[in-house]
């Protein structure tokens, strides 16, 4: 079944036959949807399944990761055509005064992988620049990041002023430093550990 060889090539971090299996079941006439869905997500959520368990680690995650985009841009005009819906919409960045984005970088792959919409801010990103983006794209979440103890208190503004403007979206947050105690001392509606936790995270905020 090529929908498989599909699978196969994430979770075997398989790079250079992707896109042409990917183009060929288009061509069979399976649905951009299950491909992605079938073939693609349910991969990337194993390999989840595998860090989580210890059998792959953060370079392998990346790559499967790139794997996965590399056949999500064969998809991506199929899908628009046929208004395939996102799980939602997530806004995601570093927070003002932190450079780091390896993590970020991750989690933004993953989401996207999980079936979300992601708009991926970078890093140093100050209030305004968040709330401009989430307003913008309509998004359900904002995920912050930081990577320094000195940048944390970056992520309680952000969400404090977010909240006083008005905005109903949920907030996620995430980083070395983090914890899921200073997440709920923040205000925070959730924290992950790691990028597998914050895709199940945003599925369980949207209930998707």
């Amino acid at each position: 079944m090529a929908i498989m060889d599909i699978y196969k090539c994430i979770l075997e971090l398989n790079i250079e036959p992707i896109a042409d299996l990917v183009r060929k079941e288009l061509e069979a006439g399976r649905p951009a949807s299950t491909i992605l869905q079938e073939g693609m997500i349910a991969a990337l959520d194993e390999v989840g399944n595998r860090f989580a368990a210890g059998e792959m680690f953060v370079p392998e995650m990346l790559f499967a990761a790139k794997v996965f985009n590399t056949g999500l841009d064969v998809l991506k005009p199929r899908l628009a055509a046929s208004d395939a819906k996102p799980a939602g919409t997530v806004v995601i960045g570093t927070v003002k005064g932190d450079l780091h984005d390896i993590g970020k970088n991750l989690v933004a792959m993953m989401l996207e992988g999980g079936g979300f919409r992601v708009i991926d801010l970078g890093v140093d990103i100050d209030t305004e620049k968040f709330i401009k983006a989430v307003k913008e794209n309509q998004a359900q979440i904002l995920a912050l990041s930081a990577l320094l103890t000195t940048t944390m208190p970056a992520m309680k503004s952000t969400i404090l002023d977010c909240r006083q403007k008005g905005l109903k979206m949920k907030f996620m947050v995430g980083g070395a430093p983090v914890s899921q105690g200073y997440a709920e001392e923040i205000g925070a509606d959730g924290y992950a550990a790691d990028a597998p936790g914050a895709v199940q995270l945003a599925r369980q905020l949207l209930k998707v």
